[in-house]
């Protein structure tokens, strides 16, 4: 009777401690994607800032110069495709994740081409609006690319630990699945060809 009890008594305690490992283990991934997703929230408001300033630029740079309008179409066509692209927090794919990259790099390429362009306008030039905006929007640039590199430092510990053993297992049995994470687009490690030639 007695190695019975012990028996009921051992079983329950590995029981308690099984119990709470999956707990312990399922809440501490649930924070982990909880501050990945925070994380992304920062990089949209990022990107969300750039594109507010694109407009203001872009009324600037109209009101300015006798600028062409194909370079500035193209940037309000890429920002309006770039704010349209979206990406659900909670399911963030690999496939969303490149859509959302094409999508900003588009405006990236568009609004290089204007800032380029600027060169030809030297009254633009000194416009101190025009300079204060650009100003912001280099810092803004930087900004993006921090809070991309922080969202890729916590999205891949969070991939890491949903792999790790015995973490998998809660991982698995929750759904907790890898979120995609910010890439370099293809031949982004060669040095671009600055032009400045505009005939």
């Amino acid at each position: 009777m007695k190695k019975g009890i012990i028996a009921i008594i051992v079983l329950i305690v590995i029981a308690v401690l099984i119990g709470g490992w999956y707990v312990s283990t399922n809440n501490k991934l649930v924070d982990m994607k909880g501050q990945a997703t925070k994380q992304w929230a920062n990089v949209e408001s990022s990107y969300q800032r750039r594109s507010d300033l694109i407009g203001n630029l872009v009324k600037t740079v109209q009101g300015a110069a006798d600028f062409e309008r194909t370079t500035l179409s193209e940037v309000i066509e890429a920002r309006a495709k770039a704010t349209s692209t979206t990406i659900d927090a909670n399911n963030i794919t690999p496939e969303q994740m490149a859509q959302f990259q094409e999508a900003q790099a588009g405006l990236s390429s568009a609004l290089s081409r204007l800032l380029v362009t600027v060169e030809r306008y030297p009254d633009l030039k000194a416009n101190q609006n025009f300079l204060e905006l650009q100003s912001q929007l280099e810092g803004t640039e930087n900004r993006i690319n921090v809070e991309r590199n922080r969202f890729n430092d916590l999205a891949g510990e969070y991939n890491i630990k949903i792999q790790q053993i015995p973490t998998n297992f809660v991982a698995s049995l929750g759904n907790f699945d890898p979120m995609a994470l910010f890439t370099s687009k293809p031949g982004a490690e060669n040095a671009p060809d600055v032009n400045f030639e505009f005939n």
